[in-house]
């Protein structure tokens, strides 16, 4: 259930990395996420996952189908990777289905 996010770009300015998808996660308030603060709601949840992949993300800004991810160490293809698959499927209710990860991993 559920379905995949389509990831329609993915571009690095310097240390941040914008992801634009094809589905909007907030209304038209953007929702600014540090590590340590409370994540509510869909914004919240996605920026939660994105710190837990323990990439040294440092913040998360989610407008509507736009999310930039700010990395002080930059990115290279295995980062940026890592964090298309966590964005993609992030709207999966079974994650295991057609090659989504696991709520587990």
């Amino acid at each position: 259930m559920g379905q995949n996010v389509e990831i329609r770009d993915i571009t690095v300015v310097g240390n941040v990395l914008l992801v634009d998808t094809d589905r909007s996660f907030t209304g038209q308030d953007g929702a600014a996420i540090s590590p340590g603060e409370a994540r509510d709601g869909v914004p919240g949840v996605l920026a939660s996952r994105l710190f837990d992949l323990g990439l040294g993300i440092d913040y998360v800004y989610v407008l509507q189908n736009q999310v930039t991810i700010r990395r002080p160490t930059g990115w290279d293809e295995a980062t940026k990777d890592q964090v298309a698959d966590v964005t993609r499927y992030f709207l999966r209710y079974y994650p295991d289905a057609d090659g989504a990860a696991s709520e587990e991993e």
